[in-house]
Formats: structure tokens, sequence, C-alpha cells
């Protein structure tokens, strides 16, 4: 297996049945994602293309699984089942995808196989956990994604493995569950590409451009977790950079405004676009050095969209922090 493009997570997932039958050629229509090379000898079972779906991943930030608060990837959802032989077992098909995620950077977010998913027993447990719906588990319904091969039941040698990259303006994420039934491995790969928005794009320079033309700069790099004001380690950059233009300018001062999409209630929007606009100045003057006299923090809900909130893609665009001078 060869991966080309820095950034993916990967699950890998077996299933089968006895009566069923492993192609010997891969099915019409199906392809490898082009960052990921198939593991030697696959057969891809099943593939479909979802233009826009919520993924639901149960994973934190330490790498630990957690149901009750999964991260809800929204974007394009690319799903392969894939069949090798049944003597590839769920840790060695595990342990090729994390040598190659690490050798080409990926930043590998969990990698865990039998007992450490905390269902080796009954794996069963686990597919009704992250794939379906509802029931006595309250599953995370990854299966609306759909599924070529049913997943076996009662089978103990299964892995998962996610990874987290970035393609252009693409954030990737890829996700691999593996599970061993008695005539195959059944690797099932999600990948979630979600349209990166204005990344990158936080410096001193255009901070102090905008500032100077437009009288305010909106801040992309700043990511929270969905629906709280608790920030992601990816933000640390941004807040960095933010911290020196401000630093730089001791004589001015700011406004930190949140804002919100339009999805949900307009009143819990208002409260958590000030939480978060409260927790970036507190995260500036507490650990990067800002002046408090510098900074108020005040939210807008979705008073002031800029762009539509019909499309995911408009719904990324307003969802930001803005830095408006005083």
């Amino acid at each position: 297996m060869k991966a080309q493009k820095l950034g993916i997570l990967v699950i890998a997932l077996t299933t089968t049945s006895a009566i069923y039958a492993q192609r010997s050629t891969d099915i019409d229509g199906g392809k490898d994602y082009p960052a990921i090379s198939r593991f030697k000898g696959a057969i891809i079972e099943f593939y479909k293309e979802t233009t826009w779906g919520s993924y639901k991943l149960p994973v934190n930030e330490k790498g630990a699984i957690d149901w009750n608060n999964p991260m809800s990837l929204e974007g394009k959802v690319i799903r392969i089942q894939y069949t090798v032989s049944k003597d590839n077992n769920a840790e060695f098909v595990l342990h090729n995808y994390k040598s190659e995620f690490a050798k080409s950077g990926y930043n590998v977010l969990t990698a865990i196989a039998n007992e450490q998913l905390g269902e080796s027993d009954r794996p069963h447990t686990w597919i009704d956990k992250y794939y379906r719906t509802g029931g006595y588990y309250n599953g995370l319904n990854n299966e609306k994604f759909g599924l070529g091969v049913n997943f076996p039941n009662w089978k103990n040698d299964h892995s998962f493995i996610a990874a987290r990259g970035n393609d252009g303006d693409k954030d990737i994420y890829a996700v691999v569950y593996t599970l061993v039934d008695d005539n195959y491995t059944l690797i099932t790969q999600d990948i979630i590409e979600i349209e990166a928005v204005e990344t990158g794009l936080v410096s001193i320079d255009n901070i102090s451009n905008d500032i100077k033309l437009k009288g305010h700069i909106a801040i992309y790099d700043i990511h929270f977790e969905t629906g709280k004001a608790t920030m992601k380690p990816e933000s640390d950059q941004a807040l960095k950079t933010l911290a020196e233009y401000i630093n730089s300018n001791p004589a001015k001062k700011f406004f930190v405004v949140g804002h919100t999409d339009n999805t949900g209630d307009f009143s819990s929007n208002m409260t958590l676009s000030e939480e978060r606009a409260k927790a970036v100045m507190l995260e500036l003057t507490a650990n990067y050095n800002v002046n408090a006299e510098q900074l108020k923090a005040y939210g807008v809900s979705s008073l002031a969209p800029v762009a539509s909130n019909l499309s995911e893609e408009g719904r990324a665009k307003n969802r930001r922090v803005e830095i408006v001078e005083e």
C-alpha cells in the first residue's frame, strides 16, 4: 500500500457472510481514492460518493474513543469497501496503514485493534455503535453512506485507524475499519473531504492590510468544537499570529466578534458566539501576553452573514471570528 498525499484519516472495517463469494475484479465504477493506494491484493466490492453529508467520528483530541461527543465532519463522503485474503489479519492491515501515514506525515488520530476497541469479544456492538442508527446503543448512523457487504457478527479480529490531513483547499479525514471474516478480510474505508475556508491566510501582513482597508478581518483559522466555545489545537498558529499583530500595535484597541451561521436557535447561537469571542480574548491575554485593555468581546450570532446560509459552503464562511478596530 502506498499513500501519496499528506493528511488522511482512515478506518478499516471487515465484513462478510458465510454465503458471500469474494469478487476477483473490482466492481464497475469502483476506484481508489487518489491519495490512498489500496492494500496489496484488495478488490473493490463497493464504491459510493455522497456529495455532502454529516459524518460522525467518535475520536477526541487525545485520540480516545468518545461515543458521547463525536466530531461532526460535514462535507463530501466517499466510501470504499475492499476485500482481501483472510490471511491479512486486522492488526496487520492496521500496521500497514499506520506505517504509511507516519512516513507521509499524516496526523494519525487513533490506531487501535481488538481489545483496544473496547468491544473485542463483541465487534458487532462496535458496528451497532459506529454504523447503525438508534437502537440500544443510539448508533451514529454512518451506515447511511451505503454498504455493499454487510458486516459479520461475532468476529473478534478487527481494527480501526483514523488520520487527518490537508490537500490544497480541503481538509481530509480518512477512516478505515477492518474486520476478518471466515473467508476474507473486509476493509471499509471512508474519506471525508471538508472544504477549508481561507485556511493558511492569517499573517501579520494580511491582518494589517485588512484592518487598514476595511477596519476588520475575518479569522477562519480559529476552530472550535461543534456547538462549543472550546478551541481546537489547530487554532494555535492563528492565535499566535494575531497576538503578534496586536502586541505590535499597543496603542490600538479591538473588538473580538464571534459569528455563527443560522443553524439552530438564534438565542443559543447568540450566547455561543459571545462565548467563543470571550474564549479567544481570554486565550490571547492569558497565554500570548496580549494586554486585556486592548480587547473587548462580543457575539452577534447570525446577524452579519457574509454568504448565503442556504449552502454548507456559505454557512462555513459565516462561522468565523472577526477582529474589528475600535
